[in-house]
């Protein structure tokens, strides 16, 4: 059986990952206390093969038995290390403050604090030391529930766990820099083809504005100096067993630069026979 353990900071969205899981036919569980996930396993192999794909979204919010999910994901890691599959969810604190504000809804540590900021510091210190056991860790703070869906079907849809998601991402550094990144290429160096009238209001996934930043000889050696460094990186991270690469781009509003390089990076990728997933964060956003 294939089993996701979905976990991270309250507010960040595990809710929609797991409206995602359901729909792309996981059995899913909500808020299941980590001293019963081991039992419940063993109920799903005597199903006759009925539940074969689980997700399981585990919180703060089990209170003190919260703390057994170290030893659980241990004890899995060696009974099904090729089946088990941990997501972590992460949000920035303004975020998080701006969702349960917006939301009234309460924090699961709110009662033992002396306000809403103290209780998700004090969540993100518990949490702390969870997320050096993931598989994969997804930031939340710029997504939209449209985009952190896509993002789940990209790690669960297709049946390759033995192979490393490349996640080839652009961004705006007006819109902050990605938590989540792995490698980031800073494109800001590149002519802008904001300050173009006929190009200002189109974006990167365009030929006129792909075709602007790439007719300069910088352009041109940058792009062969990150696809070679990239061919010769991915394999190593492959071997050392890593699950997910997110590499970003940035630019300065996230529309132009950055998507013309992730998306001709992202390509060639995959040409070289990786499973990338482009995700473009900043690229509906206002203008600069």
């Amino acid at each position: 059986m294939q089993l996701v353990i979905v976990t991270g900071m309250s507010g960040s969205g595990k809710s929609t990952v797991m409206k995602v899981m359901e729909d792309i036919g996981y059995y899913c569980i909500d808020n299941l206390p980590p001293i019963l996930i081991e039992k419940f396993i063993e109920l799903c192999k005597q199903s006759g093969g009925n539940l074969n794909k689980v997700a399981i979204a585990l919180d703060i919010r089990t209170g003190d038995m919260f703390s057994e999910i170290y030893h659980t994901l241990r004890e899995l890691r060696s009974e099904m290390p090729e089946q088990l599959r941990v997501v972590f969810l992460e949000t920035a604190d303004d975020i998080l403050l701006k969702r349960y504000k917006e939301t009234r809804r309460r924090h699961p540590l709110f009662d033992t604090c002396n306000s809403l900021e103290e209780a998700i510091q004090l969540e993100r210190e518990r949490l702390q030391p969870l997320r050096s056991m993931v598989d994969y860790y997804i930031e939340t703070s710029h997504l939209s529930t449209a985009q952190l869906g896509v993002e789940v079907r990209n790690l669960f849809l297709e049946n390759e766990t033995d192979s490393m998601l490349v996640k080839v991402m652009s961004f705006g550094y007006k819109y902050g820099i990605s938590t989540e990144s792995d490698v980031v290429f800073d494109v800001r160096c590149l002519p802008n083809p904001f300050y173009i009238p006929e190009l200002k209001h189109h974006t990167g996934c365009e030929i006129c504005v792909r075709d602007y930043v790439m007719q300069f000889e910088q352009s041109q050696q940058l792009l062969t100096k990150i696809t070679d460094l990239m061919e010769f990186l991915l394999p190593l991270y492959i071997a050392e067993g890593k699950s997910q690469l997110v590499i970003a781009f940035g630019c300065t509003g996230g529309k132009h630069r950055s998507v013309t390089f992730a998306e001709l990076v992202g390509d060639f990728l995959r040409e070289k026979g990786y499973r990338v997933h482009k995700l473009h964060r900043d690229i509906t956003k206002g203008n600069h």
